[in-house]
């Protein structure tokens, strides 16, 4: 009997822990929840844990321990390392490995650029089109508008001639054609009927189209002329596909006017670029937007104008600024970050900002399409970059981590 009460004493004490714990998460900012929301990788380095310690940013009962001693001096790029959060610095709450940030300073964008890709696959650009021998318009009832098609009957599509050689190749007049297609970033499997013309070629039934083109912002160049920009992936028109592309190019842009953002109507950048004057190459599209490597970027940079990387353990809500050429020059404008998430899945939406800046709400009402990539510094550090707008409220924007830019970069 005296064995059973001393049990429930215990069962009841572990209950009453569990609550005090729990109400001490509550009343502390839910940084518990907010330590494992952290990715399993990311970016930091020594001063970004002390700082996190000194300002008490987790909270007054949590902690960060850094541990280098597997760092070459110097944390150079690439080095790795490990965190351990704790609560009342001895229980440990989440071990981390860490990417550490490089030492070197990064060129700051700001500047607009155009760009084009080329598309791996063809893009489904209009699934209405004119039946040759009817002469009437006709909607493709199995393509989407936005579907980027790969392959059909298992034989790779690059590019749009391949879908017409296809075709005609294995043209079988009794047979419908399996076509695979992106879709929603999901790969689906249609079955479909071809048309053909009078001249006996096969056509698919749709408008496709293999090139893309647009602009956006830069958002830093390291010393090896490699770049970061967008901030967002290139996609379709619908935005629903990341488009895979297999090559592209940047080139220097020209800022004729702006169209400024209204409530349910983004306002536009309205830019001129030539495409037989590029200066550098996309390698890669990604969840982050586009990195690539520069050939010349001496109109796209001030040499003056350069800042450390910050991990996102740097970001605080407060006040910050973006760098854009929105008035015709480089120049830096005041914005508040209202909410920074810690992010455990990839997104493109790591924080939310609001644009404080008179002169940038006068030039452009808010966040503007095109102002995508656009740099976001606090406290001297390049942390971030414009990714969105809020359709409801222009002054209010999205932004990415930059240390998924450079993850995306070292990768």
């Amino acid at each position: 009997m005296f064995a059973k009460k001393k049990q429930n004493k215990k069962i009841a004490l572990s209950y009453i822990l569990s609550l005090v714990f729990l109400l001490i998460c509550l009343l502390n900012n839910l940084s518990f929840f907010s330590i494992n929301s952290l990715p399993d990788n990311f970016y930091t380095n020594l001063e970004e844990i002390e700082n996190l310690n000194k300002d008490k940013s987790l909270g007054r009962f949590y902690s960060a321990d850094f541990l280098n001693e597997d760092i070459e001096t110097g944390q150079k790029s690439g080095k790795s390392g490990t965190v351990i959060f704790k609560l009342f610095g001895f229980i440990p709450i989440k071990k981390v490995k860490v990417e550490i940030l490089p030492e070197e300073e990064v060129y700051v964008g700001g500047v607009p650029l155009g760009l084009s890709v080329t598309t791996r696959g063809a893009l489904v650009v209009s699934n209405t089109m004119l039946d040759p021998v009817s002469g009437k318009m006709f909607s493709n009832k199995v393509l989407k508008n936005g579907d980027i098609i790969i392959r059909i009957n298992d034989i790779e599509i690059s590019n749009c001639s391949d879908i017409e050689k296809v075709l005609n190749e294995n043209f079988d007049e009794n047979k419908e054609i399996s076509i695979e297609v992106l879709r929603g970033n999901k790969h689906k499997t249609l079955s479909i009927n071809y048309i053909k013309n009078a001249d006996k070629t096969c056509k698919l039934g749709a408008w496709v189209r293999d090139d893309l083109s647009g602009i956006g912002t830069l958002t830093f160049v390291k010393n090896n002329l490699q770049f970061a920009a967008l901030g967002h992936p290139v996609t379709d028109s619908s935005g629903s596909n990341i488009v895979p592309i297999n090559d592209g190019n940047v080139y220097n842009c020209s800022l004729l006017g702006i169209e400024k953002g209204k409530v349910n109507k983004p306002g536009q950048l309205k830019c001129l670029f030539v495409q037989n004057q590029k200066n550098g190459v996309i390698d890669k599209n990604t969840n982050y937007g586009i990195v690539g490597q520069y050939q010349d970027c001496s109109d796209m940079i001030d040499a003056n104008l350069t800042a450390p990387l910050g991990g996102r353990l740097s970001v605080r809500p407060g006040k910050a600024t973006i760098i854009s050429s929105v008035s015709g020059i480089r120049e830096e404008y005041q914005i508040e970050i209202i909410k920074a998430n810690y992010q455990k899945q990839q997104e493109d939406k790591s924080l939310v900002f609001k644009v404080v800046d008179k002169r940038l709400l006068a030039l452009t009402g808010g966040i503007v399409q095109g102002m995508s990539g656009s740099p976001i510094l606090q406290n001297g550090k390049l942390v971030g970059a414009v990714t969105h707008v809020f359709l409801k409220d222009p002054t209010k924007g999205y932004g990415v981590y930059a240390d998924w830019m450079l993850k995306e970069m070292d990768d």
